[in-house]
């Protein structure tokens, strides 16, 4: 099993983990303007998210819109909304398993049930990590090979600040659930067992054989 420490350390890797994945969903900083090349008017810049575009002025003032429909996007961002929710999701109900199952706590009294509760939860971290990294990674490439294309002229795009946080994100949950996996091992019965057989010889009384 493994110890309170690690428990503790898996918990605050977990729920920064996903307070990442919450921000890469919510905040619509995955695409940016780029001001390089032909596009050097500054005035204002675009930022695109998951679910609605910004535009900000150079004075501050900030206008987003929803996209007007989910057909017209392009396929790495229809895949990239259902990998962070899903992924969201697991690792909520994977926290809530590893409180269960931590050493730390006492909602499970029986200790050879905790470890294979903690790594159920490990999996589901390791899952979770992977369900935010592969949408990030996929479109920070499509990004970056939109903007190195000779045929964007203007309104080239760069990587926003979410796709950075979605690749720490995956990686705090890919620790936890690694962690929950190494540390999270079910007792072995064999030597239980006979240590007890050698205790019980041991207190058993002596015979006279005759």
């Amino acid at each position: 099993m493994g110890s309170t420490g690690v428990h503790i350390v898996c918990v605050a890797l977990g729920v920064l983990g996903l307070v990442g994945a919450i921000v890469c969903c919510a905040v619509p900083r995955w695409k940016v303007s780029s001001f390089t090349g032909a596009n050097i008017v500054t005035a204002q810049s675009s930022q695109e998210g998951l679910w609605m575009t910004c535009v900000v002025q150079s004075t501050g003032q900030q206008q987003c819109k929803n996209y007007d429909s989910m057909l017209v996007l392009p396929s790495e961002q229809q895949a990239a909304r259902a990998m962070i929710i899903i992924a969201c999701m697991i690792s909520s109900i994977s926290l809530l398993i590893l409180f269960c199952g931590a050493d730390f706590t006492t909602c499970i009294e029986n200790e050879d049930a905790k470890p294979k509760i903690s790594l159920v939860a490990g999996v589901g971290l390791l899952l979770a990590g992977l369900l935010v990294i592969i949408p990030v990674s996929w479109s920070a490439h499509t990004t970056v090979q939109n903007f190195n294309s000779p045929m964007t002229n203007a309104g080239r795009k760069e990587l926003g600040a979410c796709i950075f946080v979605g690749w720490a994100a995956g990686i705090l949950l890919l620790l936890g659930g690694g962690l929950l996996c190494c540390f999270s091992r079910p007792k072995s019965g064999g030597s239980g067992g006979t240590a007890k057989y050698y205790s019980n010889s041991a207190s058993a009384p002596a015979k006279n054989y005759v």
